[in-house]
């Protein structure tokens, strides 16, 4: 059994229900609940806000913050949990921001910078993490990591 449906299953059997706000992995983390069997019973749905109008519009990410912060941020990660609970009211959400690459970089923000956003009992935890890869690469071992520290949490 992979870990993803090792995680599904713990997820229907506690009956915790799940929401995505998705920037830099682009639907791979949806994808990865979705593509099991059952993962409707628990899955409510995700948002890609690839563009900072969309974080403002569909999440009420603060247009202040965006260019205080950046897209890529502690702050960016943790408001788009709290707009994706606003709007799905899901016991889980989840939300990823960072530069997947292989451009967008900055001398304060490389390649493989991601923030992980993730909301459970009621609290809110913003997750800093360095990632290194291609493009792909780095997106999956994103999504990987989300599974195995949530698989930690429940």
């Amino acid at each position: 059994m992979s870990l993803f449906e090792k995680l599904l299953n713990k997820l229907i059997i506690k009956k915790i229900s799940i929401s995505t706000a998705e920037s830099c992995t682009g639907g791979l983390l949806s994808y990865s609940f979705i593509k099991n069997k059952d993962s409707s019973k628990i899955f409510k749905g995700g948002y890609i806000t690839y563009s900072n109008e969309l974080k403002i519009k569909e999440l009420k990410v603060k247009k202040v913050s965006l260019e205080k912060y950046g897209a890529v941020s502690h702050q960016i990660a943790e408001e788009m949990i709290k707009g994706l609970y606003q709007k799905n009211k899901t016991n889980i959400c989840i939300s990823t921001t960072g530069i997947a690459g292989p451009s967008g970089a900055t001398k304060n923000k490389p390649v493989g910078l991601v923030y992980i956003g993730i909301r459970i009992n009621k609290k809110n935890i913003i997750l800093k993490k360095y990632f290194k890869g291609t493009r792909i690469q780095i997106q999956k071992k994103c999504v990987n990591f989300i599974f195995r520290y949530l698989d930690q949490l429940i």
